[in-house]
């Protein structure tokens, strides 16, 4: 997708603060952390919300590499979140699936 955030990163095009790449997925911190541990993988494809995720492989990539991530930054001990916002009302900002991998400190419920 021409003018997608995630894609110019997924392509090179923009550097972000990579953490995890492989040839299907790449993992960066974001830039506007909530936890002392906030990482994003996304897909390199272009998926533009949970809903359109139809690959139960890739699905299971994305989850199984926010667990890796969260055991080799030291935070899978203690505990951390991850999280799929799905369209505006589910808090998506960019249309790019993107799985959030927060920990480091207390997660509440409900989130709001």
């Amino acid at each position: 997708m021409v003018d997608c955030l995630f894609c110019k990163m997924a392509s090179g095009q923009i550097k972000p603060d990579v953490v995890y790449e492989d040839d299907e997925l790449l993992a960066f911190r974001d830039i506007h952390p909530q936890a002392p541990l906030h990482v994003l993988v996304i897909p390199k494809r272009h998926i533009s919300n949970l809903n359109e995720l139809d690959d139960t492989a890739l699905g299971g990539r994305l989850l199984q590499t926010a667990a890796r991530l969260a055991a080799e930054l030291g935070y899978a001990e203690s505990g951390y979140r991850t999280v799929f916002n799905c369209n505006n009302d589910g808090g998506q900002t960019v249309f790019h699936l993107h799985l959030h991998v927060l920990g480091g400190r207390q997660m509440h419920w409900p989130p709001g």
